[in-house]
């Protein structure tokens, strides 16, 4: 069965959550992760969360398994926190707890920023994999970034994806 096949059969509508990663902005001012919830709305999907959370580890983790527990969303997108600056701990926090990482999600992010940014495409630390039965994401904070992550990778893939994880 080839993927389009394969796309066809993954479901049209998860549920999604959001995660931003701030210690500066709160929900009302988090313009990444309100556009990454209107735009999983828009796209059919239902979001069961949104929420902010501060740059450390444990509180990351934290959030995450609280939130893969509790809604449960299919999908949990993070924005936030994916740079390299002594604050940026986002990647740290999540990758091991990955049961599955999607190693081609990083590269492939990094190569069409590269075509919109240049080479600050190198700051970026996107990743993405599976947790349990949930996909997780992980994209930079600015909205540029979220927006071309969701528009070219993450929801055009997404119930593909989780068809095979379900």
């Amino acid at each position: 069965m080839g993927h389009h096949e394969h796309r066809a059969k993954g479901p049209e509508s998860l549920t999604v959550g959001v995660l931003s990663v701030s210690t500066t902005r709160s929900l009302e001012q988090d313009e990444s992760g309100q556009w990454i919830a209107r735009r999983a709305a828009r796209e059919g999907h239902r979001v069961v969360a949104h929420e902010v959370v501060t740059d450390a580890v444990t509180a990351i983790r934290a959030a995450v398994t609280r939130l893969l527990d509790h809604p449960a969303p299919q999908a949990l997108i993070l924005t936030g926190g994916t740079g390299i600056t002594p604050r940026d701990v986002t990647f740290e926090a999540v990758r091991p707890l990955f049961d599955k990482e999607l190693t081609a999600f990083g590269p492939i992010f990094a190569q069409l920023s590269y075509e919109e940014i240049d080479s600050a495409a190198l700051l970026s630390r996107a990743t993405a994999g599976v947790i349990g039965g949930s996909l997780l994401f992980c994209l930079p904070g600015s909205l540029k970034a979220c927006q071309l992550a969701c528009k070219a990778l993450i929801f055009p893939e997404l119930g593909h994806m989780y068809g095979h994880i379900a």
